[in-house]
């Protein structure tokens, strides 16, 4: 074959596009996330946490992440019982792949606000992304930092926090 020759075309229709693209929005995660001790120790209940919160990302366009707003009722529409929201989004935050920006409360409508979540491992419009997950590095810290999270009621606490300050038979 001469330098000026191109290789022979694969058969198939001229101009058609490759079949392997991806028709619709997509959320990306890198293997490094999906082998992580932190993501395998994950519940279920957290894992659709994490996938809701980022399907509102999605329909954000990837922007604003750090101003999400995901109510306990979107929670349950995606599948998520009630009872197993709120130790879901603890057990998240704990492992580092959420953060609550905003804690919202309940009440009356006046007076409630719901919870603004980032996801540590999307960039935001400001910031790069911050990986926290990635501090958990085996399997025991992580199973011990979920389990302590979902049975804990006490708001605000990471996983160093989770590892310090509860007392846990």
């Amino acid at each position: 074959m001469s330098a000026d020759r191109r290789p022979p075309r694969r058969p198939g229709i001229a101009g058609a596009r490759r079949r392997n693209r991806i028709a619709g929005q997509f959320s990306p995660r890198l293997v490094e996330i999906l082998e992580s001790p932190a993501w395998r120790s994950l519940s279920l209940s957290a894992h659709r946490v994490i996938d809701r919160i980022d399907i509102e990302l999605r329909r954000h366009a990837g922007h604003e992440n750090g101003g999400l707003v995901v109510t306990f009722d979107q929670f349950g529409e995606y599948g998520i019982d009630r009872h197993s929201i709120a130790p879901a989004l603890r057990e998240a935050e704990a492992l580092g792949f959420v953060e609550i920006t905003e804690r919202g409360r309940g009440g009356n409508a006046e007076f409630r606000s719901p919870h603004k979540f980032r996801l540590t491992f999307q960039a935001t419009d400001h910031a790069e992304a911050t990986h926290e997950w990635r501090r958990i590095t085996t399997m025991d810290d992580a199973k011990r930092i979920a389990m302590r999270a979902r049975h804990s009621p006490a708001h605000h606490q990471r996983a160093d926090e989770l590892e310090e300050n509860i007392p846990f038979p």
